[in-house]
């Protein structure tokens, strides 16, 4: 099974494995550079999940905004 992105998982995925690499690196008995490419990973996880977490917040605010006459934009999720 092809390892995903960790862009193209969902938040509670991303915390999961995240967690399981967390674990993994905890126990101590891998091999350095198998050591290295989980906490790589890892990062990438963190990061994904506080970009996730970041675009939900803007949601959040966008939809509790006091104006009623606010201008509506549409909430582009691509980073292009």
């Amino acid at each position: 099974m092809a390892v995903k992105k960790p862009e193209n998982l969902s938040f509670e995925a991303a915390i999961e494995e995240l967690d399981s690499v967390v674990n993994q690196l905890e126990g101590g008995d891998l091999p350095l550079e198998d050591a290295l490419k989980k906490f790589e990973r890892g990062i990438a996880l963190a990061r994904a999940g506080q970009e996730k977490l970041t675009q939900a917040e803007q949601r959040v605010d966008i939809l509790l905004q006091a104006d009623d006459n606010a201008e509506l934009t549409p909430f582009d999720t691509n980073d292009d």
